[in-house]
């Protein structure tokens, strides 16, 4: 096991169960790559992801009522590309399958967001 791993930090190869290294590997080498980078990149994406609802926990407390802050959905879209990407990194299906769909429904929650603020800027106006 632990040669595997070794090959695998020297050589940029994945194991067996890399589903979408044997096609994007050579395009896209740098996906592939084993450095600390990726550590930091799906730190960060884990962070954003999480600190929403710590945000959004904190103004509920504040308020005595559930609020979700407009902060939240951009966390949200934000930590799940970034988590989306890291995911391709990591190269397997369950995680890809996972995540895949997230970025999609919270960049739709911020269209929502957006078309509601203007029409209520609208409303004001009238």
């Amino acid at each position: 096991m632990a040669a595997m791993i070794l090959d695998q930090a020297t050589t940029g190869a994945h194991s067996a169960e890399s589903f979408l290294a044997p096609y994007l590997q050579e395009s896209l080498p740098w996906l592939y790559a084993d450095s600390m980078w990726w550590t930091l990149i799906g730190s960060v994406g884990g962070i954003c992801f999480g600190v929403r609802f710590i945000i959004q926990w904190v103004l509920s407390e504040k308020a005595k009522r559930i609020v979700v802050p407009d902060i939240f959905w951009y966390l949200s879209f934000v930590g799940s590309v970034i988590l989306l990407v890291y995911a391709f990194h990591v190269d397997r299906l369950p995680v890809v399958v996972g995540l895949v769909f997230s970025p999609f429904l919270y960049g739709r929650n911020l269209v929502l967001l957006h078309r509601e603020k203007k029409r209520l800027a609208f409303a004001e106006e009238v």
